[in-house]
């Protein structure tokens, strides 16, 4: 009798697997393979802007979603205490001018003596000129006995006293500009002392401007300000991040092939990249892809591949110019051919 009344049921229920396991067999036999080849996200190049100086943030004028030009100012750190080294360094550059010696006051009273032996020289010349002349008459006045040989022996003396002066006058000359020469080289000597210390503080003068200079902050590339990690009156210090920018014009598209796709492309190919778009269509865009990895990697849970069964994939990128409706992380398909 209970066997009997469970008869029904159990058609009901076997006739219920039979219809399941048909329902699946034809689902999975109907199923549509992918009309892609490679999928993946989009991703771009993003630059961490820090700070390069210490001190208060007293600007930084950019909004998250702000369009930033290459080498624009953005912002300005605080340089007062930089300023103040600056002038304490460039101050004692100043003083060691002040401990240099000038040369100018002694050598002037040097010169006035050369030019007063000078002049005794002359008078010296004049003298002896006279003198021999005198002697040369004598000399003939003597040969024609009208006169005595005393007055030609004290006119020859006469002569010789006055090269004898001359000579002693042009030696006190050479003494004297040897005297002005070495007050020069000896001056010389003491400022190249003194000043040999002006160098490197220079050096330090010109460091400590450099660094005023990075208290501005300056945007190394063209781009979207992504996101802003600090704000006006905050204090900050050298590395530490300022706002993050990335340039939106081209994305890249990282998608993933398996090793039997990696035949198909190669560098500078370009192709089909596809992305939602609405009413539930695809969007087709033109790509290139500029760079495939040649390590093989196991295929990231968020990504799918043609062959979901692949284990092992390749990375690829691809270039896409972006016409505003790409974002990062946004999904994209790839169609090789």
């Amino acid at each position: 009798m209970p066997v009997t009344a469970n008869l029904p049921f159990m058609k009901y229920f076997v006739c219920f697997l039979l219809l399941w396991f048909f329902s699946v067999f034809l689902f999975n036999c109907t199923t549509p393979k992918p009309n892609y080849d490679a999928s993946g996200a989009f991703e771009t190049v993003e630059t961490i802007v820090s700070a390069e100086a210490a001190g208060k943030i007293l600007a930084l004028n950019i909004e998250e979603g702000a369009q930033l030009a290459k080498d624009s100012v953005v912002g300005r750190i605080d340089p007062t205490n930089l300023t103040l080294q600056k002038e304490q360094a460039s101050s004692s550059i100043a003083a060691l001018r002040q401990k240099t010696n000038d040369p100018a006051p002694q050598i002037e009273v040097l010169q006035a003596q050369y030019q007063t032996q000078e002049s005794q020289i002359n008078v010296l010349n004049a003298q002896l000129a006279a003198a021999e002349k005198d002697r040369d008459r004598m000399h003939n006045l003597v040969d024609a006995k009208a006169a005595p040989a005393k007055q030609l022996d004290d006119l020859t003396a006469q002569t010789e006293v006055l090269n004898r002066q001359v000579a002693a006058a042009k030696s006190q000359l050479n003494i004297i500009q040897n005297q002005i020469k070495a007050q020069r080289q000896n001056v010389a000597i003491q400022n190249r002392a003194i000043l040999s210390e002006q160098r490197p503080l220079q050096k330090g003068v010109n460091a400590i401007q450099n660094q005023i200079e990075k208290t501005q902050i300056v945007n190394p590339v063209a781009g979207t300000v992504l996101t802003k990690y600090a704000e006006a009156y905050e204090y900050t210090a050298p590395g530490k991040a300022l706002y993050k920018v990335a340039d939106l014009t081209t994305m890249i598209l990282r998608a993933y092939v398996t090793e039997d796709q990696l035949l198909q492309i190669q560098l500078n190919q370009p192709v089909k990249v596809m992305i939602d778009s609405a009413a539930g269509k695809m969007k087709t865009m033109n790509g290139v892809v500029n760079w495939i990895s040649d390590k093989s990697e196991f295929t990231p849970k968020t990504i799918q591949t043609k062959d979901e069964r692949a284990n092992l994939v390749y990375a690829m990128k691809i270039k896409v110019k972006n016409d505003g409706s790409l974002k990062i992380g946004m999904y994209g398909e790839v169609k090789f051919h």
